[in-house]
């Protein structure tokens, strides 16, 4: 585990979970109730994977996640405000939001989210990397990218629903920044990758005009509605479990600063970076079977995003709400989250740099 987590003595999150059960006051804590937590077994156990934040879950059916002090990047407490805003317009195909908890004092930073548990249930850079190197092996096909689309467009119709926790959740921009904020990234990924100074450098120096075009073809769309999206929506937020699809984690990007509660983007920023990461699941593939199905898995990749792409289409329509998504933004907001991946990779894990790049010689070679 990240050794930056929050530390969170033995006793405690069960603790929590029996006072909010208890409908009583936490010591120290304010917080605010979603939906009633029933009692229950409070048994702890730590969720020991990678992560920002520290979760355990209590009983097998809650979740507590500690959340680090501001400024670890993203926007957390952004989280409790859109928990409430689906569970006020009936979105049920995320964990189930009982509490956030918040610290009391001049701070009052948000502490703690509490959600339940989900039985079974795999994140996709699991499930969905182990399902592709099924196929490749000769097991069944993998292909739930289609249910994957579905989910996305029922969440972004939800986030688009009015409730009394956002009655206004919609709303139009003119003159967007977007070619501006892409081309940025893209200077702050070509300048990391310079200082690599190795063939992946070059490489990506060739061709940066491509990828400024592309960017900047944002530029057509001078008119865009936008909602409070998820905000880092990849495959590593659906979860599969007993009963089919679930998503999490609405705490923002840990990548950028934190700038409050109320971001706003085009629902196709969320498409954007969920296609994205069934590319990545397919340079996952390739690296663990050294490349010896690199055929099937383009084919796999492609075939992936466009039936995510049409199945989220196809549910918006379906719901009255085709007009949240322009599709003129996504591959600019796709070239944009590679250059995003770059970054992330140079600053926190270089070892991932090798699935972005992956991406980017797969669309520009």
């Amino acid at each position: 585990m990240d050794s930056t987590n929050v530390r969170v003595p033995p006793g405690a999150s069960a603790a929590l979970v029996e006072a909010l059960s208890a409908g009583g006051a936490v010591a120290g804590l304010r917080v605010r109730s979603f939906v009633p937590l029933p009692p229950g077994p409070l048994e702890e156990r730590l969720i020991t994977v990678d992560q920002t934040n520290t979760s355990v879950v209590v009983g097998e059916r809650v979740v507590v996640k500690w959340m680090r002090p501001a400024g670890g990047g993203g926007s957390p407490d952004r989280a409790p405000g859109l928990l409430a805003h689906l569970a006020a317009t009936g979105f049920t195909r995320t964990p189930t939001p009982y509490a956030a908890v918040y610290r009391d004092g001049h701070d009052g930073g948000l502490a703690a989210v509490v959600t339940g548990f989900l039985p079974d249930a795999s994140d996709g850079w699991d499930w969905c990397v182990d399902a592709l190197l099924g196929q490749l092996d000769g097991g069944p096909p993998a292909d739930r990218s289609g249910e994957i689309g579905v989910l996305a467009a029922e969440l972004h119709c939800a986030l688009a629903t009015a409730s009394e926790i956002l009655p206004a959740p919609v709303t139009e921009v003119t003159r967007p920044t977007w070619a501006a904020d892409g081309l940025a990234v893209l200077e702050q990924a070509h300048r990391l990758m310079a200082d690599a100074g190795d063939e992946d450098a070059r490489w990506f120096t060739a061709r940066l005009h491509r990828l400024a075009a592309d960017i900047e073809r944002s530029r057509e769309v001078d008119r865009a509605y936008v909602i409070q999206p998820h905000g880092d929506l990849h495959v590593g937020q659906v979860l599969r479990w007993r009963h089919g699809l679930a998503v999490t984690d609405f705490d923002g990007n840990p990548t950028l600063a934190a700038s409050g509660g109320a971001l706003t983007e085009p629902a196709a920023r969320d498409v954007a970076q969920l296609r994205t990461s069934l590319l990545h699941v397919g340079q996952i593939a390739n690296r663990r079977t050294e490349n010896r199905h690199r055929r099937a898995v383009a084919d796999w990749c492609r075939h992936a995003a466009d039936d995510l792409l049409a199945a989220y289409r196809r549910t918006l329509d379906e719901r009255g709400m085709a007009h949240l998504f322009d599709e003129r933004l996504l591959r600019p907001f796709e070239v944009e989250q590679e250059c995003r991946e770059l970054c992330y990779a140079a600053r926190f894990l270089p070892r991932w740099r090798y699935a972005p790049m992956g991406v980017l010689r797969s669309w520009y070679e």
